[in-house]
């Protein structure tokens, strides 16, 4: 099997796309042949040792996530997926290995996938629909008739909370991007829509939730376009953010955590038409890595998710 793996913390000049001899899947385990995976920032902040004090320093180490495809084994104790089911999921931090021919994943965090979705638009949800399912709902305490504010409503995680949020009957859906995006963010159902660098004070006090998907909205802002009672909901964490949210006020941060029931609620969604997540460019596994590094570095293709596909999604 071959996958994307590196043997130390570094950029880009680390990844090696290289043979590897996939464990056997433990209790609760899934060994799934990947068809289809997704890129998020996280995967190369992961490789750049961001994250090392959670991921460790084992190695070699497989690149990505999310991830779409066939089961091929299970491990004891396992009982909602059986050998041929296609499914669509997350590895664990420690483990990834999502840019693989083969991945292992814990049956708690993978979901059947529709037969209306197609392997790269399965992979593209779990990442990026989680974190905007669980902001909205589990610490944005969103309720329908609400107004939310969306920091960077066209990043990946902004587009999906813009649909989760009017599905769920949002009475207002504003938000934020570069100037030149302001028509696509109309489009999407976007209203109103304001410059991302300059939020205007005309905002202040309507909205019950905010929600920065970029991390980089000021706590002083956040606060201005609250109502009384609001929440402010972050999911780019530091040490500052987490002490903040621990505090009396109305700021919380979220680490999104993948599980079964809301990857099961967000594939469905996805499949008929209420979650439509944009596939930017798809490459195959040879050229995963000049193709992340671009991403990486150049911030290219835009407009939607990058998409890794192994030789085994014309078989299916």
């Amino acid at each position: 099997m071959k996958r994307v793996q590196y043997h130390r913390y570094g950029g880009p000049e680390v990844m090696r796309l290289e043979e590897f001899t996939p464990d056997t899947p433990g209790p609760g385990q899934v060994a799934v042949r990947v068809r289809a995976a997704s890129v998020n920032p996280y995967d190369w902040k992961v490789r750049n040792g961001e994250m090392k004090y959670m991921t460790g320093r084992r190695f070699p180490r497989g690149m990505g996530y999310d991830f779409a495809g066939t089961v091929d084994a299970v491990g004891p104790r396992v009982s909602g997926f059986t050998v041929g089911d296609d499914i669509a999921g997350a590895a664990q931090i420690k483990a990834s290995g999502a840019f693989a021919e083969m991945v292992i994943a814990e049956e708690t965090s993978l979901a059947h996938k529709p037969a209306e979705l197609s392997f790269p638009d399965a992979a593209a949800v779990p990442t990026i629909g989680s974190a905007a399912l669980q902001a909205l709902r589990d610490k944005g305490k969103f309720e329908p008739g609400q107004s939310i504010f969306i920091h960077g409503c066209l990043g990946g995680v902004g587009r999906a909370a813009v649909q989760i949020a009017a599905t769920r009957g949002a009475n207002v859906v504003a938000g934020s991007c570069r100037p030149t995006s302001a028509a696509d963010a109309r489009r999407l159902g976007v209203a109103p829509v304001v410059d991302f660098d300059d939020i205007p004070r005309s905002l202040a006090g309507q909205f019950d939730v905010v929600f920065d998907t970029v991390g980089t909205l000021p706590p002083a802002v956040a606060r201005m376009l609250l109502t009384s009672g609001g929440r402010s909901v972050d999911i780019v964490p530091t040490p500052a953010k987490f002490l903040t949210s621990v505090l009396p006020g109305p700021f919380h941060v979220l680490i999104a955590k993948h599980n079964a029931a809301d990857l099961a609620e967000l594939l469905t969604a996805s499949a008929h038409g209420a979650l439509q997540v944009p596939i930017a460019k798809t490459v195959p596994l040879e050229h995963a890595i000049d193709a992340l590094t671009d991403l990486e570095h150049h911030h290219t293709p835009r407009g939607g998710k990058l998409i890794i596909t192994t030789s085994q999604l014309s078989t299916a």
